[in-house]
């Protein structure tokens, strides 16, 4: 006879929830808890300017206090634009204690998309720096019902080659000053609560609204202390846009950790490395560009540091090359991989014991693979898109990455045709093509617009690009498909050779890739200069879709060397 305790709920009777046992997940605690424990510890550095915990903290509550009473609370947007300084981090903390949302908009954007993105956003208000005075003139002068000014003068700036000038009524530092200090703010009620708002950096039409909650936020900025080993010794250097993703959630990860945050404007190598030896930085994040950047500096702009630097970089999987000479100046690399839709990072290359034994060109190999969940993240598969059916981890075969966690969006702004498609079936459609290998790490293969068709045979672009990285004169490389009247589709690289490179042509880095791979994926065509970038240092592969069309169209003919696919 079946238990009638059991039948109504056994460990569900007379247990409730209580404020003793049940507080809404939020990031807001990293502060407070930070601030109580450690008051006097650096918590941002900004040039000469060292904020400790307990005045990051008075200065988050002065300017939640000054929002209110400029008439912001629960369920309104706060937009910001601006770079890697103190006032976007704090702006982080101020906006979702008023239960507001912030929108951390791409300080590259042109102005129309700024007027698009406070507009659709709604943003009561616009925290500005003077560097983007231009654009953002140009964007409040098309709206209706322009945001409040608020307009950031930073001393470490200098705003002499920007033409930056002061816009609005208010400086930031007045503005902070009318706040109260012991301002608390309302936290939520439910976890499920808005509290960013991230515009996707779209390739076509206007870019999609992307909604976190305090719960994912929470989760992840926990997830990047667990996965990237952040401690109350940890000095984190930004360098990756606090923009992108809320700073793949380290906005709140390194205050989680009661580590030091060391904000950078600009990211330039001689900086980033006097940066590393000045305040012995000990992490720091960046798209492979960074990277790049980083590993093919000049020796003049390199400063000797005594201390191995954790980087995390995201994107496309960092060439071998790249990984290499990282190590080689004192960085160990970690890749993660995710998505705006994802707060960031979702699955990390998690290190195994086993590889510290491998050579460099293999250990390179396990480490460019997307890898496993993030610590906080909850499953991924890789499956069939239509039938939804998981597919063999075999390593071969590809299919669609899908993925399924606390850290997944709410969804669209305003866009319940494009949420209902990507969380379809109740998993996270990526878009992105992989395996999954026997032993559980993913390994993606392309963007399912990237897959280049040729003969019938379908070749990775990503995997072309790791030839051509591995090149000792490339510096930069990227495969797009070019129409292509035998085999429908053909492989057209553009590269970025080093600098100081000489006599390197097409013909060269053509029989490169016939020697290193399968020759019907070898370029047929090979296009050389500098690559256009998102603001992230992504690639915008459809901006070289166009130029190679355009080739193609125009009856440019493509190397002799790249006609025989045998």
């Amino acid at each position: 006879m079946a238990d009638p305790g059991r039948a109504g709920g056994l460990f569900d009777r007379d247990l409730e929830k209580t404020p003793a046992n049940y507080v809404p997940l939020t990031p807001l605690s990293f502060l407070n808890r930070a601030a109580t424990i450690y008051p006097n510890k650096p918590a941002v550095i900004h040039g000469d300017r060292v904020f400790s915990y307990a005045t990051f903290r008075e200065r988050c509550r002065r300017l939640a206090s000054a929002l209110a009473r400029r008439g912001v609370g629960k369920g309104d947007t706060v937009a910001l634009l601006a770079g890697n300084i103190p006032a976007t981090l704090e702006a982080h903390y101020a906006v979702p204690m008023l239960g507001a949302v912030l929108n951390a908009l791409n300080i590259r954007l042109d102005a129309g998309t700024v007027a698009f993105c406070l507009d659709h956003g709604e943003a009561k208000v616009l925290i500005a720096d003077c560097e983007f005075s231009d654009v953002t003139a140009q964007a409040l002068e098309t709206l209706d019902h322009p945001p409040l000014l608020v307009d950031i003068d930073d001393p470490v700036a200098d705003y002499s080659q920007s033409g930056g000038r002061r816009l609005g009524e208010i400086e930031y530092e007045e503005f902070l000053a009318s706040g109260d200090p012991d301002h608390v703010g309302t936290p939520p009620i439910d976890e499920w609560q808005a509290i960013s708002l991230n515009y996707t950096s779209g390739t076509t039409g206007n870019p999609k609204g992307v909604v976190y909650h305090h719960r994912g936020a929470y989760l992840n900025a926990i997830g990047d202390v667990l996965a990237f080993g952040l401690t109350d010794r940890s000095v984190y250097l930004w360098t990756l846009p606090m923009f992108h993703c809320n700073g793949w959630s380290f906005t709140w990860g390194v205050t989680a950790a009661a580590a030091t945050h060391v904000c950078l404007r600009r990211v330039e190598p001689a900086a980033v490395y006097r940066m590393i030896a000045r305040h012995g930085v000990t992490h720091l994040c960046g798209a492979p560009i960074v990277l790049n950047m980083l590993a093919h500096a000049p020796d003049s702009a390199k400063v000797r540091f005594d201390h191995s630097v954790e980087v995390a970089t995201g994107g496309a999987a960092p060439p071998s090359a790249v990984i290499a000479a990282m190590e080689r100046n004192g960085f160990r690399v970690t890749h993660l991989y995710g998505l705006t839709e994802t707060y960031g990072p979702s699955t990390i290359c998690a290190w195994q014991e086993p590889w510290d034994g491998f050579s460099a060109d293999e250990r390179a190999r396990m480490m460019a693979r997307q890898g496993v969940t993030y610590p906080t993240f909850e499953t991924l598969m890789v499956a069939d898109p239509e039938t939804m059916a998981e597919l063999p981890r075999d390593g071969q075969t590809v299919g669609e990455l899908m993925l399924r966690g606390n850290s997944v969006m709410k969804g669209y702004l305003k866009n319940p045709q494009a949420t209902e498609a990507a969380l379809r079936g109740g998993w996270f459609h990526t878009g992105d093509l992989a395996t999954r290998h026997p032993d559980g790490y993913v390994e993606i293969k392309d963007r399912s617009k990237d897959i280049i068709i040729s003969g019938g045979e379908n070749i990775s672009s990503l995997e072309v690009e790791e030839v051509l990285y591995r090149h000792p004169q490339v510096s930069e490389a990227a495969v797009v498909a070019r129409p292509d009247e035998i085999w429908g589709e053909s492989p057209c690289a553009f590269v970025t050779l080093k600098e100081g490179t000489h006599g390197v042509g097409a013909d060269a880095l053509i029989a490169w890739c016939r020697d290193n791979m399968a020759h019907f994926k070898v370029p047929r065509t090979v296009i050389f200069g500098p690559l256009p970038k998102t603001s992230t240092g992504k690639i915008q592969k459809y901006l070289l879709r166009e130029q190679a069309r355009t080739l193609s169209a125009a009856g440019a003919k493509v190397p002799a060397k790249g006609t025989n696919r045998q």
